[in-house]
């Protein structure tokens, strides 16, 4: 009781202790983060004995050894409310960013009936839904977040989670698992032009600039 006293006043003083320095969406949105993760986590796991491709396979491990690598950072800042021993780092694709545009026959898509029909596509589309699900998660927790550190923690996780999800759709594209079509040249060029540059300058600056002239 005395310890939930000293907290209570703390919070009134604003002074809260780094490792209580959570406001309540932050706990819950930052707990479904972490669960995400493990989620994550497992799903590559189970598709590690389905991938066929060394170059999926590559990708596969080196966005497995990352995600582990966030999540535990993740934890140990929102656990002490401090930052992390190691600093955040950007995830580096090897893909290049060249899409094949354009529509090419494929078989239509079917739910698989035994897990022997795994193939790469289909371990492919599991990773890509899985991060672009932890992206959307983590951009909600990063608004919700009080904590400064956990809060540049998870922001500054979302590229990655983007840059993970873009490689996997780079090597979906070039084995026309995931396929881009284009508008119509004319079509590109109507939306393309359909917006023009903003002009004159904010209304407090050209208020200062009227009264500067008197």
């Amino acid at each position: 009781m005395q310890n939930g006293q000293q907290v209570h006043q703390n919070m009134q003083t604003g002074q809260v202790p780094q490792a209580m320095n959570h406001g309540g969406h932050e706990m819950f949105d930052v707990h479904e983060v972490l669960a995400g993760a493990i989620n994550t986590m497992n799903l590559y796991k189970l598709l590690a004995e389905h991938v066929q491709d060394p170059e999926l396979r590559d990708i596969h491990n080196r966005q497995y050894q990352f995600i582990q690598e966030e999540y535990n950072l993740t934890l140990e800042c929102f656990q002490s409310g401090q930052p992390p021993a190691k600093r955040t780092e950007p995830y580096m694709m090897k893909e290049n960013n060249d899409f094949i545009f354009g529509m090419t026959q494929m078989p239509p898509s079917k739910p698989i009936q035994n897990v022997t029909e795994m193939s790469d596509q289909h371990v492919a589309a599991a990773m890509l839904n899985a991060l672009k699900a932890s992206a959307s998660m983590k951009t909600m927790a990063a608004a919700e977040t009080t904590n400064p550190v956990v809060r540049r923690v998870i922001a500054a996780s979302i590229p990655n989670c983007l840059e993970m999800a873009y490689e996997v759709s780079l090597y979906q594209n070039k084995h026309h698992y995931y396929q881009v079509p284009q508008l119509a040249a004319q079509d590109m060029q109507q939306i393309l032009n359909g917006f023009a540059p903003a002009q004159g300058m904010p209304m407090q600056q050209q208020m200062n600039m009227n009264n500067n002239m008197h």
